[in-house]
């Protein structure tokens, strides 16, 4: 069984007073990902879900289309190396670009095309369903729960929590929906993301990938994310906290949003721009 987090013996310090304590602290460590024998990239992450980490990563990363391309997926028992085998060569590696994540992530996607194979379907939900997503997100945050410092991720139907994914790193979370979605052969219209982490450029590149209508976060979009989720049709909601939240882009799929606002950048869509909703 992966090793999730490490209990410790620390020092606490409260008004005046020193307390020892034992507690955990979340797990991490570096997996790498060996691509028909060859050594692809080293992932900082937490080992859990590392079947759905390899594949999702590839398939973000537009190394494979669908499943069907991957021969022999194979996590070691060290749970230090996945071991993939394609049917096909892997493509060329381009130059890896630093993201904004906190441990270093990297990424070979472009961020001006959207690397999304399936355009994103036009919904609405309640704002009520919206608020209720995100208290089930963090209920079921079981690693959190156990020893704090980990994001996660789920992806819902737009009726329920289908699956939920833990790591410290927030780009992770995403690539284990993805690989979720592939293994699973999750193929469901309407696609909606929360997570727990600030939603980048490069988070909302995943979501799109993935097909998401919907992206919901507990904290704040980043201004190339906004812009990215106007361009790409795809609703974008930040600080999803208790009772509240706010919309920064597509606001259609939600009921009740005074749509005629401007929000996000300072150009204003043309009707034209804007799909009916069905």
């Amino acid at each position: 069984m992966a090793q999730t987090s490490q209990r410790l013996v620390y020092w606490q310090y409260q008004q005046g007073e020193w307390q020892a304590l034992s507690g955990g602290v979340i797990h991490e460590q570096a997996v790498t990902l060996t691509v028909n024998g060859r050594e692809w990239v080293t992932l900082m992450c937490t080992p859990t879900r590392l079947e759905a980490l390899a594949v999702g990563f590839l398939y973000n990363e537009g190394l494979i289309q669908s499943i069907q391309e991957v021969a022999i997926l194979q996590p070691c028992e060290n749970e230090r190396n996945v071991e993939i085998w394609l049917t096909h060569a892997p493509g060329k590696i381009r130059p890896w670009r630093r993201t904004s994540g906190c441990t270093g992530g990297m990424t070979q996607v472009d961020g001006e095309e959207n690397p999304s194979p399936h355009p994103a379907t036009w919904f609405q939900v309640e704002p009520e369903q919206i608020v209720q997503w995100m208290e089930d997100l963090y209920r079921h945050q079981e690693l959190y729960h156990t020893a704090r410092g980990v994001h996660a991720s789920a992806l819902s139907d737009g009726e329920r929590l289908l699956v939920q994914c833990e790591d410290i790193g927030r780009h992770n979370t995403l690539d284990k929906l993805s690989g979720w979605v592939l293994l699973n052969g999750f193929s469901g219209a309407q696609k909606i993301i929360l997570t727990t982490g600030r939603i980048s450029s490069e988070m909302l590149q995943k979501s799109a990938r993935l097909g998401a209508g919907m992206v919901i976060s507990r904290t704040s979009p980043t201004s190339a994310s906004v812009a990215m989720a106007e361009r790409w049709g795809i609703t974008l909601i930040g600080y999803a906290r208790r009772t509240r939240f706010t919309v920064y882009a597509c606001p259609q799929r939600v009921r009740g949003v005074p749509v005629e606002l401007p929000l996000g950048s300072e150009i204003a869509l043309s009707p034209s721009d804007t799909p009916p909703l069905e």
